[in-house]
């Protein structure tokens, strides 16, 4: 598989956002200036299960946050990565495993070793991109700045105190 098979057409990208209902995210923060984080309340946001992957947690965004993957006990339509490339094999299984139907390895992850296993194994995969970006790009929640979150302005803070 090369890079632009696995980062896959805007076509499949849509395809696959728009069957999906619900996201695990590997490695998941529960702060919220993580990407993780960021990604995963938009994606909430908007519509998406998120069940929380990260054993330093017990509940991420409301949701109960589990330790791998193996526990989640939900169905799981993708399983959003945010660990390294290293780890991606071991999350395959995993995803296997629980019989995930996308691997998606976010922005700055690109197994392509892992990703082949993954298209032969019978998941959708995706690389090297961002939920978040992706569904906003897709679906309509980009502003002209390219983000749509409320939470960075560019208008003064105006104070209270005239």
């Amino acid at each position: 598989m090369n890079v632009d098979e696995a980062k896959g057409t805007i076509e499949r990208v849509k395809s696959i956002l728009r069957e999906s209902k619900t996201i695990a995210v590997v490695g998941l923060s529960d702060n919220w200036q993580r990407p993780s984080n960021f990604a995963a309340k938009y994606m909430q946001n908007h519509g998406y299960k998120i069940i929380p992957v990260n054993p330093r947690y017990s509940e991420i965004l409301g949701e109960k946050c589990y330790a791998n993957l193996r526990e989640v006990p939900d169905n799981v339509d993708i399983v959003d990565c945010f660990r390294r490339e290293s780890e991606m094999p071991g999350i395959l299984d995993d995803s296997l495993h629980i019989g995930a139907k996308c691997l998606w390895q976010q922005l700055g992850i690109m197994n392509l070793q892992v990703a082949s296993i993954a298209a032969s194994s019978g998941m959708k995969v995706i690389v090297d991109r961002c939920v978040k970006i992706e569904h906003a790009r897709l679906f309509g929640g980009l502003n002209f700045a390219g983000v749509n979150t409320g939470v960075i302005s560019a208008s003064r803070h105006r104070s209270r105190s005239h």
